[in-house]
């Protein structure tokens, strides 16, 4: 992993049990949020890099009560948008367990995986829900147990047309290598509709993401190189 990363300055670090030391002084919370920045990549980390135009990071409980550094039961929970245009999806109707269970548009409309026709699931690169829900739906994916030290929930997304109005690519290679661009994200508003399992019949909690993120993991790699420079970067929240 190697990321241009921004905390809150206090608080629990990302979606991690030990305590922050980031430079944001307000943490973002959806739907009211954009992050701003230019972004040139020249050096993706090869074919099986997943590099991340936005990952954003928190932590909350199943119950949907905010984390307290109980390992047992603090869930760290992330969406990353992939732009290596070699990554393909990996949700589709053959594999519902790598869908995430809904996809909701922005005017509400909430879609089922199991809906063929209108479940986007091109938009989608993996899920994995975290290994202490009691009330997941089957099938489903649970995230590997061994590289965090809390249960996880992952939600990767792809440049999609579904993405486009909140100012996310639409098509494979924008913003890749060649594509130097400045990017307006709506991470908020995006990030309010993007599905997180919530144990049936508790309040819908309120989303903080204490960290932004913009960079590349390398994945079975033979000595490959991730090489970008950002620059202009910032967390735009309305004024109270």
């Amino acid at each position: 992993m190697l990321y241009f990363r921004s905390d809150a300055t206090r608080g629990l670090s990302g979606g991690y049990h030990y305590d922050t030391r980031g430079m944001t002084k307000i943490v973002p919370k959806s739907p009211n949020f954009k992050v701003k920045f230019s972004l040139d990549i020249k050096k993706g980390g090869g074919p099986n890099g997943q590099f991340y135009l936005m990952d954003i990071g928190s932590c909350w409980k199943n119950n949907g009560k905010p984390c307290d550094g109980d390992v047992t039961t603090d869930v760290t929970r992330y969406s990353e948008m992939i732009i290596n245009p070699s990554i393909k999806a990996r949700c589709n109707p053959k594999h519902l367990r790598l869908c995430p269970p809904y996809h909701t548009f922005s005017n509400g409309t909430r879609v089922h995986r199991t809906d063929k026709r209108r479940f986007p699931y091109d938009a989608y690169h993996v899920y994995c829900s975290p290994g202490n829900g009691e009330h997941l739906e089957e099938p489903h994916n649970l995230c590997d147990a061994y590289s965090n030290p809390q249960p996880q929930e992952i939600l990767q997304i792809l440049p999609h047309p579904v993405w486009g109005e909140f100012g996310y690519p639409t098509k494979k290679g924008e913003g890749w290598i060649g594509d130097a661009r400045s990017w307006e994200l709506d991470v908020g508003r995006l990030s309010h509709t993007l599905y997180f399992y919530q144990d049936p019949g508790t309040k819908p909690l309120e989303r903080h993401w204490p960290s932004i993120n913009i960079g590349a993991e390398i994945y079975v790699s033979s000595n490959e190189v991730a090489e970008w420079i950002v620059s202009d970067f910032d967390i735009l929240v309305p004024k109270s």
